[in-house]
C-alpha cells in the first residue's frame, strides 16, 4: 500500500503539472477532465469490489464488543464492516465462533485482479507514447515526433532571427523534456517576490482544507450518520459515501463546460462558500435525516472542482512555471492525510456532534486562505501574458508577414 501510494503521489503530480504546462491558459478545462475520471475511478472502484466480499461478519461470535462500543468504531464505508476474515492457509490460528466458508477467503483477489486488468491499458499507452518520442534509454536519440508550441512558433520566424543565442533559454532545447521541477531550484527563485511565495502557501493551505475535508468527510459520515442523534440504519448509512462520491464526479463532469466560460478564481470562490454554507445548515438541522443526505450532495458538489480550479487560477497567476503544480499537489495531499486523523480522534472524543463543527471551522478557514490568496494575488507584481522576448518576436512576425 505504501508502494502504490508513492506511485500515485507521483502520478498526480506529474499529470497536473504536465497539462498545466501544455495547455497553459486553457488547461482549466483539461484539470476539470482530469479531476473528472479521478472522481468516477472513486465511485466505480467500491462497484468493482463489492461482489467479491463475503457477507459474514468479521468479528467473532464469542467477542467482547457489545452495542455500546460500536460508536468507536470507524467504519470506512459499508463493505469494510463486510470483510471476512481470511485464515492464512499457513496458520493454524483459527477465531472462536468463526466457520470458514469454501472459497470465501480468496474471492477478494479476484477484485485485484479486475481492477489490475483495467489499469494494464495505462502503462502499455505510456510505453508506447515514450517509443514514439523517442524517451527510451533502448531507442536512438533523436528528435522527437511531436513538436512543443515554442517549436512551432519558431518556425515563422525569419531566417535572420534565428540565431539561438538572441533566444530565450526556452527556445534553446526542447521544453516539453526538459526537467519538471527545473523552476523549483534555488537558482530560479532568487529575486522573487514574497507574494510570490506567499501564493504558494495560501493556495496550497486552501487545498489543505478543501481536500481534507473531502477526505475527512467520506470517511466518518458513515459513523456520524448511526450515531445519535440521527442513528440511522446501517445499510441506509451505507449508502452517503457513495452519494457523496456520486455527486463529486458529477460535479466535476459539469465543471467541464463551466470551466469554458467562467474564471477559475469565481469557481474557486463559489466552492469555498458552498462548503461552508452547507457545513452551516447541516450543523443547524443535525436532528434531520434528509438535511444530511442533502448537504452531503451538496458538499459532493462544492467539493468537486475545487482542486482543478484552484490549480489553473494559481498557475494563471504565476505565468505557468509549473512550481505551483507541486506545491498545490503536496499540500492537498498532506491535508487529506492530517484531516482525516485530526478529524477521527476529535470524532472519538468528543462524540458525533463535533464532526460538523469541525467541518465548519475547516471550511472558514479555507476561506480565510482564500482571501489572502486574493489579497497576495494583488500585491503581486504581475506580468503580461505573454512575456517581452516573446511579444517582441511576435511583433517582428507581424511586421514581416504584413510586409
Amino acid at each position: 500500500m505504501a508502494l502504490a501510494g508513492l506511485a500515485m503521489g507521483c502520478i498526480d503530480t506529474v499529470a497536473n503539472m504536465q497539462l498545466v504546462r501544455m495547455y497553459q491558459k486553457d488547461s482549466a478545462v483539461f484539470l476539470q477532465v482530469l479531476h473528472f475520471f479521478v472522481g468516477f475511478g472513486a465511485l466505480l472502484s467500491p462497484l468493482i469490489a463489492d461482489p467479491f466480499l463475503s457477507e459474514a461478519n468479521c468479528l467473532p461470535a464469542n467477542s467482547t464488543a457489545n452495542t455500546t462500543s460500536r460508536g468507536h468504531l470507524f467504519h470506512v464505508s459499508r463493505v469494510l464492516a463486510q470483510h471476512h476474515v481470511e485464515a492464512k492457509p499457513w496458520s493454524n490460528q483459527t477465531f472462536p465462533g468463526l466457520t470458514p466458508k469454501d472459497g470465501a477467503g480468496t474471492r477478494v483477489s479476484y477484485a485485484f485482479w479486475i481492477m489490475a486488468l483495467i489499469n494494464l491499458p495505462v502503462p502499455m499507452a505510456v510505453l508506447m507514447l515514450l517509443s514514439k518520442e523517442r524517451l527510451l534509454t533502448c531507442c536512438p536519440r533523436r528528435r522527437p515526433l511531436l513538436l512543443s508550441a515554442d517549436e512551432l512558433a519558431l518556425e515563422t520566424q525569419p531566417p535572420e532571427k534565428e540565431d539561438a543565442s538572441s533566444l530565450p533559454p526556452k527556445f534553446q532545447s526542447h521544453p516539453g523534456h526538459e526537467d519538471l521541477f527545473s523552476c523549483c531550484q534555488r537558482k530560479n527563485l532568487r529575486g522573487a517576490p514574497y507574494s510570490f511565495f506567499a501564493i504558494h502557501i495560501t493556495a496550497a493551505l486552501v487545498l489543505f482544507m478543501t481536500d481534507g475535508l473531502t477526505g475527512a468527510y467520506s470517511a466518518f459520515v458513515y459513523s456520524y450518520a448511526v450515531e445519535k442523534p440521527l442513528s440511522v440504519g446501517h445499510k441506509v448509512a451505507g449508502y452517503l459515501p457513495s452519494l457523496f462520491w456520486g455527486f463529486i464526479t458529477l460535479g466535476r463532469l459539469l465543471s467541464i463546460p463551466i470551466s469554458s466560460r467562467m474564471k477559475p478564481a469565481t469557481m474557486v470562490f463559489i466552492n469555498v462558500v458552498g462548503v461552508v454554507v452547507t457545513f452551516l445548515v447541516l450543523l443547524i438541522f443535525s436532528y434531520n435525516v434528509v438535511f444530511l443526505f442533502v448537504g452531503t450532495a451538496s458538499l459532493g458538489l462544492f467539493l468537486s472542482s475545487t482542486f482543478p480550479s484552484m490549480l489553473a487560477y494559481t498557475e494563471d497567476s504565476l505565468q505557468y512555471k509549473g512550481c505551483a503544480t507541486t506545491v498545490l499537489v503536496t499540500g492537498a495531499g498532506v491535508g487529506e492525510m492530517v484531516l482525516q486523523m485530526l478529524v477521527g480522534s476529535i470524532f472519538q472524543a468528543q462524540g458525533s456532534y463535533s464532526f460538523l463543527v469541525c467541518g465548519v471551522i475547516f471550511g472558514c478557514l479555507a476561506f480565510t486562505f482564500y482571501i489572502l490568496l486574493l489579497f497576495f494575488h494583488r500585491m503581486h507584481p504581475g506580468l503580461p501574458s505573454v512575456p517581452t522576448q516573446d511579444r517582441s518576436i511576435a511583433m517582428e512576425n507581424s511586421e514581416c508577414y504584413q510586409r
